[in-house]
């Protein structure tokens, strides 16, 4: 910015995110999005707006907050760029910071960096090792890529004699898509001596150019030539993602026509209006509710089941799924049966008998009967469930009238847990109906008289299908004029009689 206005000092400096917009203009002068209105030229009040502005939301003893500061400046001397100078991450907590304060400038500069059309200015000293950089770690994780990240090596001046980061610098060391940049800001020693920035440029402009490590490289050093790439990068990076910008807008701005259509006749200060739109929204959540349990929906989900399919697969495939993963033991139930016959018998010896009695049989089948109503039950919640989904996936339409479509979601699903109590309660009376009667005279049970029927129908099939006599036959008679006659191959079986063309026994 070619102005000393950003506030220095150890410690944690910067405790608000300053979103700073450079704007070229003719004039020089700063203006502050809280103080609409009121021009600065004097840059020691614009530092002290920042001090006081921090203050004023996260209190004087090193409190952080993520509510940024909106700073523009208008000036000759800088290219239009916006920028925002976010908070260096601190370990240990100081004064009133909380514990998590580490966690929690994390998550701020995370908030800004993750957006996509966002460059990331990852700046380190170079009197630090590269790869603890905490700016370059950060960059790594929302750009793993190096798409988006520029790096800026601060403190060349401050590095050990013999020691310099012309790797870094080269883009050698920790390839960037972007590469490096070095720049040699003024010390706390020049601040404090009022050291003018435009002999901090010079003498940052005599440093590269003397140099021996970075001599080659000059002109691609110092804090103009920073200016200059990040208007440049950022101009790109604009062109680059516009498309895509307009391409969301446009998409917001037909989903807002679309608002606006629903909305062109409504008057809030009619009442009449008001009952009629009401009446409407409350129709169509009942027409949506019933067109996705029916299946006859205008928006069809193609990305999972819902609604009525939901429901269906529940019935068809989750429910006799649930039957068939009920716990079943052969060797337990074996020794259940034992014990019922030997029980029933008493003290009287058990005789080897062809039948199980009535009472071990009934016992042991009423216990199985029983297991049903976990299966059951589990299928009820799984219905209820979906239903209070299809009505929150209805009651979405009613969002822009946020009591009317919580108290709408409230009365529907009261009603359908009502109808649950009601639905579990026939459930499970079904199963006692089906444990109180036994039903032995079903032709799937296997009894003693059905065996004996059984056995009778087997022998008398196996006679009917025996063929008593096969031969030619003539048929008289046939076809308009009487008198006629013709020869057929005929098959007699005991309960039928068959003729052919031939005695192949294929055309009947």
């Amino acid at each position: 910015v070619s102005r000393d206005f950003l506030p220095r000092g150890s410690g944690i400096v910067t405790r608000r995110p300053l979103v700073l917009q450079l704007i070229t203009a003719k004039t020089e002068y700063a203006e502050f999005l809280h103080c609409k209105g009121r021009k600065f030229t004097d840059f020691d009040e614009v530092r002290q707006e920042i001090e006081v502005e921090t203050d004023r939301i996260t209190g004087v003893n090193k409190g952080i907050s993520s509510i940024p500061i909106n700073l523009r400046i208008y000036s000759p001397h800088v290219l239009s760029l916006t920028l925002i100078d976010l908070p260096g991450i601190t370990k240990v907590p100081v004064g009133d910071q909380p514990p998590d304060i580490e966690q929690q400038i994390r998550d701020m500069i995370m908030q800004f960096i993750a957006r996509e059309n966002c460059l990331i200015l990852a700046v380190t000293p170079a009197n630090t090792d590269l790869a603890n950089s905490d700016a370059l770690k950060l960059a790594k994780e929302v750009d793993p890529q190096g798409l988006r990240t520029i790096g800026v090596i601060t403190k060349l001046d401050l590095m050990d004699e013999g020691t310099d980061a012309r790797e870094i610098l080269e883009n050698k060391l920790l390839p960037l898509r972007r590469g490096y940049i070095g720049v040699v800001n003024r010390s706390q020693k020049d601040i404090d001596g009022k050291k003018d920035i435009k002999a901090a440029l010079l003498a940052e402009r005599k440093f590269f150019l003397s140099h021996p490590a970075y001599r080659h490289m000059a002109d691609r050093m110092g804090t103009p030539y920073l200016q200059k790439v990040l208007n440049q990068q950022l101009t790109n990076h604009i062109r680059d993602t516009l498309p895509a910008f307009r391409s969301k807008l446009q998409s917001q701005l037909l989903s807002i026509e679309h608002e606006v259509e629903v909305y062109k006749n409504f008057r809030p200060e009619d009442p009449t209006r008001k009952t009629k739109a009401l009446l409407q929204m409350v129709q169509q959540f009942s027409v949506d509710f019933e067109k996705r349990i029916e299946g006859s929906g205008d928006q069809v989900d193609t990305l999972e089941l819902s609604g009525g399919a939901k429901i269906n697969r529940i019935f068809h495939e989750r429910f006799p799924f649930e039957l068939v993963k009920m716990e079943f033991n052969e060797k337990e139930l074996r020794r259940e049966i034992s014990y019922a016959i030997k029980n029933i018998h008493g003290i009287r010896q058990v005789l080897p008998c062809l039948f199980t009695p009535d009472m071990a049989f009934e016992a042991i089948v009423k216990k199985q009967i029983v297991k049903l109503k976990g299966p059951c039950l589990k299928s009820v919640d799984l219905v209820m469930q979906e239903l209070i989904n299809t009505v929150k996936k209805c009651t979405k339409k009613l969002a822009t009238y946020p009591r009317l479509c919580e108290e709408t979601e409230r009365i529907v699903a009261g009603y359908i847990r009502e109808r649950e109590e009601k639905t579990k309660d026939q459930v499970l009376l079904l199963i006692d109906i089906q444990v109180s009667y036994i039903n032995t005279n079903h032709e799937d049970f296997i009894g003693f008289a059905n065996a004996q029927q059984r056995s009778s129908q087997v022998n008398k099939s196996a006679v009917g299908n025996q063929v008593i006599r096969k031969g030619w036959l003539t048929i008289n008679n046939i076809g308009i004029m009487k008198g006629g006659s013709k020869e057929y191959w005929f098959v007699l079986t005991a309960e039928s009689l068959s003729w052919y063309k031939d005695d192949e026994v294929r055309h009947k």
